[in-house]
């Protein structure tokens, strides 16, 4: 939910960055949200939000966290925005087309889960030591990209939770020859509440922390180089100071939702986010 183009970090595929430029605001009325501390009122799905403008742009996009919106800037469509926007439906919008409208508003968050995927299978085919399962993590990005070229009636009947689980078994050995590379046992947290946790300068190289639950965690001056963080929530969790060159499957919406500072290290794939 931003209103610019992303800028291009090296390592990573330049159509899975989000282009709001191209896209009709589809985050900003597709998708609902609940009045709580990261949106300040409530917004039924394919309602327009009521700071969208004319031109599909947000109005008050330079203070979205100022007024109470902070679940915006930590959303990222992958580009689906844009796919669906100009691919899909061909460069009509929901306003031009008001009888697609609702296909339009069911494809995207499908089409936003898939490229989310492709995210991820791209960045294991960058891992060297992934290299035993580079094939069928080739031909399974291969395969999700097509359905993605496909039209919405085919998006919308796509059995996400079963591409997602194919995906994610071949992920996570792609993960485990990774962490397997680095000497010395390592953590296994997966799923783990570690809501609020005191993580201060933990050594946690290489840990399994995927769909972990680090809110609020203390993560300052932690070491967390090829720690897998897919699906970890790190909402406010403090990451100042703590080591994240290398980490496995981070995406930028989590950057966004946590706390850091000028010491945060991350790789070049990422972004500093603006307001740490």
């Amino acid at each position: 939910m931003t209103d610019q183009q992303h800028p291009a970090p090296t390592g990573r595929r330049l159509d899975l960055l989000a282009d709001c430029s191209a896209c009709f605001g589809l985050c900003c009325v597709a998708l609902p949200f609940a009045k709580s501390a990261d949106f300040a009122v409530n917004k039924n799905a394919g309602t327009p939000c009521r700071n969208l403008q004319a031109d599909y742009r947000c109005g008050i996009h330079p203070v979205l966290r100022d007024r109470g919106y902070q679940g915006c800037t930590v959303f990222d469509c992958f580009g689906a925005g844009q796919k669906i926007s100009q691919h899909t439906f061909g460069g009509h919008s929901w306003r031009e087309s008001p009888d697609t409208a609702r296909q339009m508003f069911e494809a995207f968050p499908v089409m936003r889960q898939l490229r989310e995927l492709m995210s991820y299978l791209v960045e294991a085919l960058e891992l060297p030591e992934a290299r035993p399962v580079h094939a069928e993590l080739r031909r399974t990005l291969d395969s999700i990209e097509q359905l993605t070229d496909q039209d919405a009636e085919t998006l919308i009947a796509a059995d996400v939770p079963a591409i997602r689980a194919g995906a994610s078994e071949l992920l996570l050995r792609a993960s485990e020859l990774a962490r397997s590379a680095l000497p010395g046992k390592k953590r296994n947290h997966r799923g783990a509440d570690l809501i609020g946790a005191r993580l201060k300068g933990a050594d946690l190289r290489g840990a399994n922390l995927r769909g972990a639950y680090l809110i609020a965690a203390d993560l300052s001056g932690a070491d967390l180089r090829r720690a897998d963080l897919i699906g970890a929530d790190l909402r406010d969790a403090d990451l100042r100071g703590a080591d994240l060159t290398g980490a496995l499957f981070l995406t930028q919406a989590q950057l966004n939702a946590a706390k850091g500072d000028s010491g945060t290290r991350i790789g070049a794939a990422l972004t500093r986010p603006a307001h740490w």
